[in-house]
């Protein structure tokens, strides 16, 4: 299914599906693109309704939404009708998917940016910009801390990883250069980067978090936002166990966000 960085620009669908060499050529993908942005534009449509907004023809327009229809971007739906109801079969009607409409660019980016800025303007300033990403973090880790607590220390930062993937970070974890040293824990892909690109204090309390929360002092050696292919955090291999959920982030794991947002170079 196309990700929302495949299908922004400018609200338009650029990658809808995985068309052949040919169908690039002859600017099919293109076509498609126009079809599905104006199901957005214009609501629920039928194929005559389609073919009329776009100047194609309806076989046209209904090989597109086959294939839309394949790639989980748009749904056949029953038109509804409001009074009378006419003889006769109802017409069908294309609309969006929930995962059709979040892959246009739905400017949330913007608005998280948009609020951390506000927040930054407030009593507080950085430091409330700081609180909050703390807050974000502790509210979303419950479930990490259980899948740490839940193995032996040789196995926490694996399980950890799974436990970010399931939220999306596609995270590995694996041994580092020198694997008597300590292991990596790698975020291949990060759903807050262009925030985080603005307001490097969310991947600081991350890396904060990561310390309390293995036990040890941790270091952010790479990050998306940073421009990084993927975020990279080095955990020693002399990991413990991890303190109680109520305390609080020791010193170390302070000093150990400093280089959170960007390479320590």
């Amino acid at each position: 299914m196309p990700t929302p960085e495949e299908l922004r620009n400018n609200g338009v669908v650029k990658n809808v599906g995985e068309a052949p060499q040919e169908e690039l050529a002859t600017g099919e993908r293109s076509t498609r693109n126009r079809v599905a942005r104006s199901v957005l534009d214009h609501g629920p449509s039928t194929v005559a309704e389609l073919a009329g907004r776009l100047g194609l023809t309806q076989a046209a327009v209904r090989r597109h939404l086959d294939a839309l229809v394949a790639d989980g971007v748009v749904e056949a739906r029953e038109q509804r009708v409001y009074g009378t109801r006419t003889r006769g079969r109802p017409a069908k009607v294309f609309a969006l998917t929930d995962c059709g409409r979040d892959a246009f660019d739905q400017s949330y980016d913007k608005l998280a940016a948009d609020a951390l800025r506000w927040i930054g303007r407030q009593e507080g300033g950085e430091q409330a910009v700081a609180a909050f990403a703390r807050a974000r973090i502790a509210a979303q880790g419950g479930a990490y801390r259980k899948a740490v607590e839940s193995v032996p220390p040789e196995k926490r930062t694996e399980a950890l990883a799974k436990a970010l993937s399931a939220d999306g970070y596609a995270a590995t974890a694996r041994s580092a250069p020198h694997p008597q040293q300590g292991e990596q824990l790698c975020q291949h892909h990060c759903p807050v980067a262009h925030v985080a690109e603005q307001f490097p204090q969310l991947c600081e309390a991350e890396t904060e978090f990561f310390a309390e929360l293995l036990g040890t002092h941790v270091q952010r050696l790479a990050t998306i936002a940073h421009g990084d292919g993927v975020c990279t955090t080095f955990i020693p291999k002399t990991s413990h166990a991890p303190p109680p959920a109520a305390q609080a982030p020791t010193n170390t794991a302070n000093a150990s966000a400093s280089t959170a947002g960007r390479n320590p170079a």
